[in-house]
């Protein structure tokens, strides 16, 4: 099930804004492609990143993966609990597997990212 209260970027991250402040994680469909995952680089507080920069890197059992940033801003907040349980990403990839918060600075961004619909349709187009 595909939360609608999220906004999904082409890259399979997922935001959830409240104001200018946006939480960011990979979805549920991300991580079962991941396999299990083993480690987290978390990155730095106070990095500023661009739409599309590559934030961190998720490291599972099959491969590594980066994170982009679905939007622009500066990250405020790091899910430090990954740091020693990255697996939490797979047990529940849109709340506690949340990876960084992000103080927006364009949240007009946010109109150019997926709804739970559109990233519906666009997995169905992927696994074809």
């Amino acid at each position: 099930m595909i939360p609608e209260d999220l906004r999904y970027h082409k890259d399979h991250e997922w935001v959830r804004a409240n104001g200018k402040r946006a939480v960011v994680g990979i979805s549920d469909f991300a991580q079962e492609n991941l396999g299990d995952i083993v480690y987290l680089e978390m990155p730095k507080l106070g990095l500023v990143v661009k739409v599309g920069d590559e934030i961190t890197e998720i490291e599972s059992t099959k491969t590594t993966s980066p994170l982009y940033a679905p939007v622009g801003g500066t990250i405020v907040s790091i899910n430090e609990v990954l740091e020693d349980k990255p697996e939490l990403i797979n047990q529940d990839a849109y709340h506690d597997g949340w990876i960084v918060a992000i103080e927006m600075n364009q949240p007009k961004e946010l109109e150019q990212l997926m709804t739970d619909e559109d990233y519906e349709t666009f997995l169905q187009k992927e696994e074809h």
